[in-house]
């Protein structure tokens, strides 16, 4: 029997999953599909994802976790076994040693409830390290000298603003406006201005497709289908770049607030470190078009996306799992 050691980025939007001497072996949607009749799961990830909103009335497309804590403890945990079984078939594990991410600033009731999902899930230890940590590590940074660096984490659930020098967090401010806050914004704009109905993938298509949020002359358009909430009949409409960065202005400047708030906190000597060396985005909401630009424009400081940044927290985890002893348990 071999005892792994296991990484986990416990997303909101996905869970990725890194097995120390292997690497990256999981990264699938944080979606459970489940029969409301015999309460059985039916699907797991993607398989999950690709049912939601297209399910008859006795299937439940659940996800477990909103703004970055578990929401459905049980559901969690029936995630968790699925995905650590998948990776490797139980048979060759023992019980592994988990180490999973968290937001910075979560309580430790949402702590608990994360080590506790863990543990249920089949871990002999289980390891909380925060999320802006990880993703700083991830990202190539070298956090453990005495100098100033800056991360901005924009996952699904929520956002982590972090400085940290001397391998610790020296500032920090979580919030819960993230992707799924995108999605919803461009949902609400479109109901507001076209009266249409469209679902979460919908929405999340356009954020990829032609999402922007910095003016930078280049316009795309896109046709989208929903439900006309006149007629109630199918409709398509074109929507285009400039419409979308009016809907996602006001989520985005939360974020730019937050990262003010975390500048205005952070000590004088490792703010001219993050001048020197600027802030690194990660997390999936780097990926939105223009963001580094809108962030550099706003601060006042340069800011550079990650290498994969939707992966920077994982890959994070996968270094740390090389110092598990060190960690708090």
């Amino acid at each position: 029997m071999l005892s792994k050691d296991i990484g986990i980025d416990l997303g909101t939007a996905n869970v990725s999953i890194h097995v120390k001497g292997k690497g990256i072996v999981l990264d699938e949607p944080s979606v459970v599909a489940i029969d409301s009749d015999s309460k059985s799961v039916l699907a797991v990830g993607e398989d999950a994802h690709r049912m939601v909103g297209r399910t008859p009335g006795n299937i439940v497309v659940i996800r477990p976790l909103r703004d970055g804590v578990i929401a459905d403890f049980e559901i969690t945990e029936l995630m968790l076994k699925a995905f650590i079984n998948r990776i490797e078939g139980r048979k060759l594990f023992s019980r592994p040693r988990i180490l999973i991410c968290t937001p910075a600033n979560i309580t430790s009731v949402e702590q608990k409830s994360i080590r506790e999902a863990a543990e249920k899930s089949g871990a002999k230890d289980v390891f909380l390290e925060d999320e802006p940590k990880a993703a700083a590590i991830g990202a190539g940074m070298d956090i453990f000298q005495p100098s100033g660096n800056m991360v901005i984490d924009i996952g699904g659930g929520t956002t982590d603003v972090a400085v940290l020098s001397m391998g610790d967090i020296v500032t920090a401010s979580s919030i819960k406006i993230a992707g799924d806050k995108f999605d919803a914004a461009i949902m609400k704009y479109i109901k507001d201005k076209y009266k249409l109905l469209i679902g979460e993938r919908t929405s999340e298509d356009i954020k990829i497709t032609i999402g922007s949020v910095f003016d930078d002359g280049e316009s795309n358009e896109m046709d989208i289908r929903g439900r006309d909430m006149v007629s109630g009949l199918p409709l398509t409409i074109s929507i285009h770049t400039k419409e979308i960065r009016e809907a996602l202005w006001d989520p985005v400047m939360s974020i730019v607030t937050a990262a003010k708030f975390v500048l205005e906190q952070t000590p004088p000597e490792l703010s001219a470190d993050i001048i020197d060396r600027g802030v690194i985005l990660t997390g999936g909401g780097a990926l939105l078009a223009g963001m580094d630009t809108l962030m550099a424009d706003q601060l006042k400081v340069p800011v550079f996306i990650a290498e994969n940044p939707k992966h920077c927290v994982v890959k994070g985890t996968g270094i740390l799992l090389n110092h598990l002893d060190k960690l708090r348990k």
